[in-house]
C-alpha cells in the first residue's frame, strides 16, 4: 500500500501492522458478517505486475502454465509459474486489458522476486514489466449487495465470472457470484472506497483471504513457494493449467504428473482451534519423523477458529489424526474439497 491509502484506511479506524491492515476494530463482528453482510477489504497482501508490449501474449504464454495466448481481452484467469522441476514459484491471476497489455495479481511477498525472475527471460522480446502495487491499490467487495455498491460508486459490473470491466480510474473484475475486485489508481481509490461503505462493511483482509479460502484458490506466498506442482493445489481445476500448449518451464513434469496419476498429496480444507499459517508442516502419527502435508493458507473462521486451504498426503489424509506444527501439535480436521459443511 502507498503511503496516502495506508493513512486513509488509518483515519477510516484501519489497524495497521507492518504496512498491512490487520481489521476496522472489531475483527470477530468482521468474520461474523461474510455471508450475511456486503463487505468491503483493502487486499494490501497482493501486488500487481503489469506485462505490455508486442510480445506480450507469447512471452506469458511461453512462462505460464495457462492458455495466455487465447485469453480474450476482458478475461480472466488463473495461472502460475513453476521452476524447471514443476514446482509453482507463484500464482497469479492474469486480466487481459489490451492487445499488449496484461495485469498479474500475486502475492505481495513474492512481486520483488518475481518481478526480478520474470525480467531475466525477457531477452529480446519487446516487453516491459512494471510494478504497478505503488500506482494501483486493490479492493476486495462481496456480498449480498455488492453490485448495487458498485452501482452507488459509478463502477462498472462485469457480467460473468473472470471477467473485467472499465472505468477511467482503473477497473473492476468479477471473480464469482457477488465476489468482486476493484483495481484502482491511488489517488483516486479513497473516493470509491467511501462510496462502497455505504452499502458495505470494511473488514480486513483476512475476511476476504478466509473467502478465497472457501472457494478452494491457493494463493503461493514466499512460504510456500517451490513447495506443489500445481496439480496439488487443484489448479487445473481452475483452469490455470493448459495441457495442450507448448513447452513452458517445468511443463514436461506437470504434464508427466497429469498423465501418469502420480500425484499423492492433494488439496483439502482444515480446520483447527489453533492458528494456521502458509508453510506450517503437519504431522501424521503414523510416520511422526517427517511432515506429511503443508498449510497453504489459512485465516480465523466466522465461526470460530481457523481454517484453512493443506496440501496433505493422500494416504494420511485418509488416516486421520493429523497434527499441525509438530507430531504432538494441535488436531486438525480435514475434509475434502467440494465436501458438505460439518
Amino acid at each position: 500500500m502507498n503511503s496516502i491509502w495506508q493513512e486513509f484506511l488509518r483515519a477510516c479506524g484501519a489497524g495497521i501492522e507492518n504496512d498491512l491492515v490487520t481489521d476496522f476494530g472489531d475483527p470477530v463482528a468482521e468474520r461474523a458478517a461474510v455471508g450475511e453482510q456486503t463487505i468491503v477489504a483493502p487486499l494490501g497482501h497482493l501486488g500487481l505486475l503489469q506485462v505490455s508490449g508486442p510480445d506480450a501474449a507469447g512471452f506469458l504464454h511461453n512462462q505460464l502454465t495457462s492458455d495466455v495466448k487465447h485469453l480474450a481481452i476482458g478475461s480472466v484467469q488463473h495461472s502460475a509459474w513453476c521452476s524447471a522441476k514443476g514446482r509453482m514459484l507463484a500464482s497469479f491471476l492474469v486480466c487481459r486489458s489490451s492487445p499488449e497489455d496484461y495485469q498479474l495479481q500475486l502475492s505481495a511477498d513474492l512481486l520483488p522476486l518475481i518481478h526480478k525472475r520474470l525480467q531475466m527471460f525477457v531477452l529480446r522480446s519487446k516487453v516491459a514489466i512494471t510494478d504497478r502495487s505503488g500506482q494501483r491499490e486493490l479492493i476486495g467487495l462481496a456480498g449480498p449487495q455488492a453490485e448495487l455498491a458498485l452501482r452507488a460508486a459509478a463502477l462498472p459490473i462485469p457480467a460473468a465470472p473472470l471477467s473485467a470491466s472499465w472505468f477511467a480510474d482503473g477497473e473492476v473484475i468479477r471473480l464469482a457470484g457477488s465476489r468482486f475486485e476493484i483495481a484502482a489508481r491511488g489517488d483516486a481509490v479513497p473516493a470509491f472506497w467511501q462510496s462502497l461503505r455505504v452499502h458495505a462493511r470494511p473488514v480486513g483482509p483476512s475476511v476476504w483471504q478466509w473467502l478465497d479460502i472457501q472457494a478452494g484458490i491457493t494463493l503461493i506466498s514466499e512460504r510456500t513457494r517451490e513447495e506443489f506442482v500445481p496439480q496439488m493445489a487443484n489448479f487445473e481445476q481452475l483452469g490455470a493449467v493448459s495441457f495442450h500448449k507448448g513447452c513452458y518451464p517445468g511443463q514436461e513434469i506437470v504434464a508427466r504428473t497429469q498423465y501418469l496419476g502420480k500425484v499423492k498429496r492433494h488439496l483439502y480444507h482444515a480446520h483447527s482451534l489453533s492458528p494456521m499459517r502458509a508453510g506450517q508442516a503437519i504431522y501424521s502419527p503414523a510416520n511422526p519423523q517427517q511432515p506429511c502435508g503443508m498449510i497453504a493458507n489459512g485465516a480465523p473462521a466466522p465461526s470460530g477458529g481457523h481454517d484453512a486451504l493443506a496440501i496433505i498426503q493422500e494416504n494420511f489424509a485418509a488416516g486421520g489424526d493429523l497434527r499441525l506444527g509438530t507430531p504432538g501439535g494441535a488436531p486438525l480436521d480435514i475434509k475434502p474439497l467440494g465436501s458438505p459443511a460439518a
